[in-house]
């Protein structure tokens, strides 16, 4: 049997390589049978140990976290889901009654639909799946308090007459000159009003300044709107992220000693707070083969904080940092950013990913088992 590699070489095949042109060792080598003699079978208790969710920030409409030892195959799976399957309210129907704004009713009605809109997490659960019409189904689902929200924009401009004679601005010029989202209003049907409870709970926009429209004196704007629980996969109205991203954790190996004006040079290739200026001691001075010897006092160059590197590879642009510098990336430290909507928090997000892959990965162990049966 092959001796097991030791941890320099463990370290060695989780990062990926960053030099000036390209990028090496991209693809994963921990699989059965790539290595002579090593086990890399996948093991439950091997991964509990490896396995950690670490938070660097978590507000309600921004979270970054890191995921440590997992296969970029799983955590871009929960990136797509986030992106793409987990079910939120979006507007689908507009039924205009009146419309003499300069804004095209179809023009309107797309504005409306990529209005964010937030509600009790409770009721969207709640909210059964609306079925549109189809060839197979000409009929479709009918709307009810249990699959249908209802909105209604009802607003007309009129003059201010309380406004100065010399006055410019439209919107102290007339009442109504601008619509924005704050002007839709929910009105519940059945047993909306248990599910979505005012005031915070009710169905509402998740930025109420978005602007829809623009009026004046006399043009008046009457609508209802229908909103149905959907996916992104179907339309990226449906999708509860604004963004959902991961990138993977830099690494900096000094490899030699970076001195004096260099080292300040080094510094400026990363951003602020990536690389330090720390002070030659005399102790690393008196070591043999340092490469400090003569140096005490001088500033050299330490790796700080590699979580707030970019990777721009400045550095591998200047001669004299050529092999005192290595940069790489962790192969299984992804590094998560993900940004709500307003119908989740975004930490949830992360959570209601891993429900939608564990339902998807029975359903796959049901299908294997009727397969064998």
């Amino acid at each position: 049997m092959a001796p097991q590699p030791s941890q320099e070489e463990l370290q060695r095949r989780r990062i990926v390589g960053i030099n000036p042109e390209t990028v090496t060792h991209v693809a994963s080598t921990d699989f059965p049978g790539h290595y002579p003699g090593e086990d890399h079978a996948w093991n439950l208790q091997k991964f509990k140990e490896n396995f950690h969710v670490q938070f660097h920030q978590n507000a309600q409409f921004h979270s970054s976290f890191s995921l440590i030892g997992v296969d970029a195959s799983i955590a871009n799976a929960f990136r797509r889901i986030m992106i793409a399957e987990i079910p939120s309210l979006a507007i689908e129907f507009v039924f205009f009654h009146n419309n003499t704004s300069i804004i095209q009713d179809e023009v309107l009605a797309q504005r409306l639909g990529l209005v964010p809109l937030k509600g009790a997490k409770e009721g969207l659960n709640w909210l059964r799946w609306f079925k549109k019409p189809t060839e197979d189904e000409p009929e479709g689902s009918s709307p009810s308090d249990y699959n249908t929200v209802v909105l209604k924009l009802q607003v007309k401009c009129t003059k201010n007459r309380e406004a100065k004679k010399d006055e410019t601005d439209p919107t102290k010029l007339y009442h109504h000159a601008h619509v924005y989202a704050s002007d839709m209003t929910f009105h519940p049907a059945g047993r909306q009003t248990e599910f979505f409870p005012a005031p915070d709970d009710l169905i509402q926009p998740t930025n109420p300044d978005i602007l829809l429209a623009k009026l004046r004196p006399d043009q008046e704007i009457d609508l209802e709107m229908h909103c149905i629980k959907g996916i992104g996969s179907d339309h990226a109205k449906f999708s509860p992220v604004a963004t959902a991203s991961y990138r993977l954790l830099p690494t900096i190996n000094i490899k030699q000693p970076i001195i004096g004006k260099d080292a300040r040079k080094f510094a400026r290739c990363f951003p602020k707070g990536v690389i330090e200026l720390q002070e030659v001691t005399e102790q690393e001075a008196a070591l043999n083969g340092s490469g400090y010897d003569g140096h005490v006092g001088e500033k050299k160059a330490v790796v700080k904080d590699t979580f707030k590197d970019t990777v721009s590879r400045e550095c591998l642009r200047h001669d004299e940092f050529k092999g005192k510098v290595e940069l790489g990336r962790v192969r299984d430290h992804f590094i998560f950013s993900v940004e709500s909507t307003g119908q989740y928090d975004s930490d949830e997000l992360f959570v209601e990913s891993v429900k939608i892959l564990k339902v998807k990965c029975e359903r796959l162990k049901r299908s294997l088992a009727n397969m064998m049966a």
